[in-house]
């Protein structure tokens, strides 16, 4: 059980490690969260925190519903746009309205990383599922299509559950142990080795790892 921290996906970059290569990393902006909910197995049934993040400003803060701002009020903070509920096994060290910031993984040296993967819309099984097609020839009548998925029997039937083409992206996604390059604070930046799911400015979860890479 760990806290989801919410961020934004900021793009690529790339560093350079102690032997001079190049190590090709994700920017992830985290700006503070703060606990807007502390839910308690006496009076819920089970221990956990609400965490929102990134503030609404400006226009964006008519995406704020009126339920949602009467429950920022009531824990005395300003309005967020996303909300995050994390199970965890002690909430006796939070209080309403704690901010926890970038700095929940400064003694962590891996992150697991949520988002929602690109949508690529309809595709075909050849980049859907990595096919390798048929022969490239002008004769050949098959090219980029998935061959035979039947059965030589009549009537026969295509068994449920094979690979197709279809909608392909727009899932979500969980990468994880992700090291940890670089934490600024004052930037309000995590910068982890490798790519994340999602478009640039899409919204993230940061967990510390469930499992210890090696």
């Amino acid at each position: 059980m760990t806290l989801k921290i919410i961020g934004r996906k900021k793009g690529m970059t790339r560093l350079f490690d102690d032997k001079g290569d190049v190590v090709v990393c994700t920017v992830i902006a985290v700006e503070p969260n703060v606990v807007t909910q502390i839910k308690r197995k006496d009076k819920e049934g089970y221990e956990a925190l609400q965490l929102s993040g990134i503030l609404a400003k400006g226009s964006r803060r008519k995406n704020v519903t009126k339920p949602l701002v009467g429950h920022y009020a009531k824990a005395g903070v300003e309005p967020r746009l996303y909300v995050k509920q994390s199970k965890v096994e002690n909430t006796e060290s939070y209080a309403l309205g704690q901010e926890i910031g970038v700095n929940y993984f400064a003694d962590n040296t891996f992150v697991d990383v949520t988002g929602i993967s690109k949508g690529k819309g309809h595709q075909g099984v050849i980049k859907r599922h990595g096919f390798a097609g048929g022969p490239a020839a002008h004769g050949s009548g098959f090219h980029r299509h998935g061959g035979s998925c039947g059965m030589r029997t009549s009537p026969g039937r295509c068994l449920p559950g094979q690979k197709k083409s279809g909608r392909m992206g727009g899932e979500q996604v969980t990468i994880q142990s992700l090291r940890v390059l670089k934490i600024d604070e004052e930037k309000q930046v995590i910068l982890v080795q490798g790519a994340i799911p999602g478009a640039n400015n899409g919204l993230v979860y940061l967990m510390k790892p469930k499992k210890k890479a090696k």
